[in-house]
C-alpha cells in the first residue's frame, strides 16, 4: 500500500483534526479485526505472538488489543518477550560478522521456556514470567511474577521473534499478528517518503526524548538493526493470522516538527564527503515535501504517541 503526498497535503491544510480522527479511525478497525480473529481462535489456543520489526508500534498495538479484548469481557496479560532473553555470555552468545554480540539474534532468547510456558498457559496451569535486567544482561527470576490463564483469559507475547520457526512450528495454534509501518508515500509515480524511513524516524525520536540515546547513535545502529530484520522477522511474517500495516497518513506531517531539527544538527557534524552526508540530506529534504501538522493535534491514544511522548498509555 502507498499513500499519496497531494492527498495527505490537502487533508492537512483543508481540515487536520478530521484528517488524523479518520486515520485514527481506521487503524482502530484493524485493531478490532484481530481481535475478532483472537476470540475466533480462543477455543484453540489463548496465547497471541505479536511480531514485527523495531519503530513498528508493537507495544501500543498490544495495548489496543487488549482494550479492545477487555470490552469484549476478555481479560488479557501483555508479556514482553524481552523478558525471556538468556543471561549474556560472551563465550556463547550470538556474534554478528563484525564479532560483536548478536543481540537481534533469536539465539539470544530462551526458546525452551518460552515453548514450556506457552504449553503450560494452554493446559490452564501456573508459570512464573522472568524479568530481565537490562543494566546487569542477566535475567532475574527472583523479580518475576506469577501467571495463570482462567476461562476468557488471554496471554498476549509481543517481540521481534514471536513468530519465529522455533516457536510457531511446536504452537501453530497460537494467534500470530505481524505488525510493521510499511507504506511508501509517493507524488504520482515518484517516490518521497520510504516506509523504512518511518521506523527510522520514530525510532530516532523516541531514542532521543526518552531513551537517553543520541540520534548519531541510533543511525549507526539502524543498519545492524535492518539486518536483524531481514535475517530474523520478516521471513516469519507469512506464519501470522493478521498483519497490520501500522503507518498513519499524517504521520510525516507530524514527525517533521521532531525529526528535521534533530536530523539538521547531525548533518552539520557530518563531512560532505561522508556516504551518509547524502543518505541524511535526503531524508532531511524529504520531509519538507508534507504541510506540518501541529503535534497538539495528535490524540492521546495514538500510536504515535508511543514515539512522540504526551500519550494516555504508559510504557514501561
Amino acid at each position: 500500500m502507498a499513500y499519496q503526498l497531494k492527498e495527505i497535503n490537502e487533508a492537512v491544510l483543508e481540515n487536520p483534526q478530521a484528517f488524523l480522527a479518520d486515520c485514527d479511525r481506521q487503524y482502530q478497525e484493524k485493531i478490532n479485526h484481530a481481535a475478532d480473529v483472537i476470540i475466533e481462535n480462543l477455543e484453540k489456543s489463548p496465547i497471541v505472538l505479536l511480531s514485527g520489526p523495531s519503530g513498528s508500534g508493537k507495544t501500543t498495538t498490544a495495548m489496543k488489543v487488549e482494550e479492545e479484548l477487555r470490552h469484549r469481557g476478555i481479560r488479557c496479560h501483555t508479556i514482553s518477550m524481552d523478558n525471556y532473553f538468556r543471561t549474556l555470555n560472551k563465550e556463547t552468545a550470538p556474534l554478528t560478522d563484525s564479532g560483536e554480540v548478536d543481540f537481534e539474534s533469536p539465539l539470544y532468547m530462551d526458546m525452551e521456556l518460552l515453548h514450556e510456558h506457552f504449553t503450560l498457559l494452554g493446559a490452564g496451569q501456573e508459570i512464573t514470567v522472568p524479568k530481565f535486567e537490562f543494566t546487569r544482561q542477566m535475567r532475574n527470576d527472583a523479580l518475576g511474577y506469577r501467571l495463570k490463564l482462567e476461562k476468557n483469559e488471554i496471554a498476549i507475547f509481543e517481540g521481534i521473534h514471536a513468530l519465529n520457526d522455533d516457536i510457531t512450528s511446536r504452537h501453530p495454534e497460537a494467534t500470530g499478528i505481524y505488525i510493521s509501518a510499511r507504506s511508501d508515500i509517493l507524488e504520482g509515480d515518484i517516490l518521497r517518503f520510504k516506509g523504512t524511513w518511518m521506523r527510522l524516524t520514530r525510532r530516532a525520536v523516541r531514542d532521543y526524548q526518552f531513551r537517553g540515546t543520541g540520534v548519531e547513535a541510533t543511525l549507526a545502529m539502524w543498519g545492524n538493526v535492518r539486518r536483524g530484520e531481514k535475517l530474523y522477522i520478516s521471513p516469519f511474517r507469512h506464519r501470522a493470522k493478521v498483519t497490520i500495516d501500522s503507518s498513519f497518513p499524517y504521520e510525516v506531517p507530524v514527525m517533521r516538527n521532531f525529526a528535521t531539527p534533530l536530523l539538521e544538527a547531525v548533518l552539520a557534524g557530518v563531512p560532505q564527503d561522508n556516504p551518509r552526508h547524502d543518505e541524511l540530506l535526503n531524508l532531511i529534504n524529504a520531509f519538507s515535501f508534507f504541510e506540518p501538522i501541529d503535534p497538539a493535534l495528535v490524540h492521546p491514544d495514538s500510536l504515535l504517541r508511543e514515539f512522540i511522548g504526551g500519550g494516555s498509555y504508559t510504557y514501561k
